[in-house]
């Protein structure tokens, strides 16, 4: 399971830049302003060899000095709690401050790999500012400039270093597959476990935040045998909103790397939202199965075409990877929560499909041939063989003579073409064009 890195520090020291930085994508909005991370980012990242997860816990909102070190004391604590490596990052133009000092007071009492990060050093004359961060207690620091990476590659280094090898993947064994169930808190997941297993496993509330902890669940009953994991793993915060969208952010993180098939609870009388979303490409880059659920069916009012508009809502919304099954259920009349399970089980199947390479190559190689990559500065591209890799998910190379031509769009018509002629429902596939 792949190591969770989460960032840390008080607002406006450069904690979402570095997080676009680490993961490679705009993804967090960055601004000079203080506290303009309002929801939680994470993403994939990888360095040497090595994946890991990473965690921005910015979410300040603007207010006093005296609401902002509450809140930093808050997500620190529970980055205490769930991550495996902290990225302590604090700011060279401003030195130590109350806050800072406050956040490193925590971080001494932890027995976890702590980095500390001193941030926009972006030239030598800089460099002796940082020896002031000593005084935080924290040991060695990292000088970087997360704007334009300075440093960055020697503190990736460090990170890897603290991270257990990777295990390698052994394709013939046979272990229960792991289905976990997550969502929003209080979409319904405990209840959806319960109504399956027919006993009241799990604690089932209208508070936010009952289920605590992963809690796994051996499903064995009409001919399926599997483990259940109902995610939540969220505490019982509720007066504080933000805590426990953290906190769930955290446990669906470690969950879903570890599971197999996710099965996404979405509650119908919210639609689908953007925490929705976020744990729906969650478990994309993580290139785990997906079925969505839309739960609490029964509550909402409809029309003729309300089921339909609602799942074209939801399709828009996972753009481009909009090959996923999407069930309506309601766990409080068990309406369809069993078809759930099945497709689940469908999902897990499409996940382990291996296409022989001549089959492959039959199939696809006439499609690219009649519809080849678009020239490229008068270059043509020429696709010659492809196959399926020999990995835990469906991963295909096309080698063709020039593969750095290749675009996202043709990438994505390759994807279509191939996922019309195999059943590859709700499962990512990665495609790639290599050198032959």
């Amino acid at each position: 399971m792949n190591s969770i890195v989460a960032i840390v520090g008080r607002p406006n020291v450069g904690k979402s830049t570095l997080f676009n930085r680490l993961v490679q994508r705009r993804e967090a909005i960055v601004d000079s302003v203080s506290g303009v991370t309002r929801d939680r980012h994470y993403g994939k990242s990888d360095w040497n060899g090595k994946e890991f997860s990473v965690i921005d816990t910015g979410g300040y909102s603007i207010g006093s000095d005296d609401v902002f070190e509450e809140e930093i004391r808050k997500q620190v604590k529970l980055a205490i709690d769930e991550a495996d490596l902290i990225v302590f990052v604090v700011n060279v133009e401003d030195g130590i401050t109350p806050m800072d000092a406050e956040v490193a007071k925590l971080l001494r009492k932890v027995k976890k790999p702590i980095f500390t990060v001193v941030n926009k050093v972006d030239n030598a004359m800089r460099e002796p500012d940082a020896v002031e961060f000593y005084n935080l207690g924290l040991g060695e620091y990292f000088t970087i400039a997360s704007i334009n990476g300075s440093g960055t590659g020697d503190l990736l280094d460090a990170l890897v270093a603290e991270m257990p090898e990777p295990q390698p993947i052994d394709l013939e064994a046979e272990e229960l597959p792991r289905f976990a169930v997550v969502g929003r808190p209080n979409a319904g997941k405990s209840s959806f476990i319960n109504s399956l297993i027919g006993e009241d496993r799990n604690i089932v509330t209208n508070i936010a935040g009952t289920t605590r902890d992963s809690i796994d669940t051996k499903y064995n009953r009409f001919g399926f045998d599997f483990n259940l994991v109902d995610t939540a793993g969220i505490r019982k915060k509720s007066r504080v909103k933000e805590d426990l969208e953290f906190y769930s952010v955290m446990r669906a993180v470690r969950t879903i790397e570890y599971a197999d098939v996710i099965i996404l609870v979405v509650d119908a009388t919210r639609g689908f939202e953007g925490q929705d979303q976020n744990i729906f490409w969650l478990a994309e880059k993580n290139r785990k199965g997906i079925v969505i659920l839309i739960n609490k069916w029964d509550l909402v009012e409809k029309e003729t075409n309300t089921m339909r508009d609602f799942e074209a809502m939801v399709r828009k919304q996972i753009e481009p990877f909009t090959d996923v099954p999407i069930i309506f259920t309601s766990v409080l009349t068990k309406q369809r929560i069993f078809k759930a399970i099945e497709t689940a089980v469908e999902v897990f199947q499409n996940r382990k499909t291996k296409i022989s390479t001549s089959k492959f190559n039959d199939a696809m190689l006439e499609i690219v041939k009649t519809y080849p990559p678009p020239a490229t500065k008068g270059k043509y591209v020429k696709i010659k063989y492809c196959m399926q890799l020999p990995t835990l998910t469906p991963q295909f190379a096309f080698f063709c003579n020039l593969p750095q031509y290749v675009r996202d769009p043709y990438r994505r018509f390759v994807e279509n073409k191939l996922r019309e002629i195999y059943n590859f429902s709700g499962v990512p596939i990665t495609i790639y064009f290599r050198q032959k």
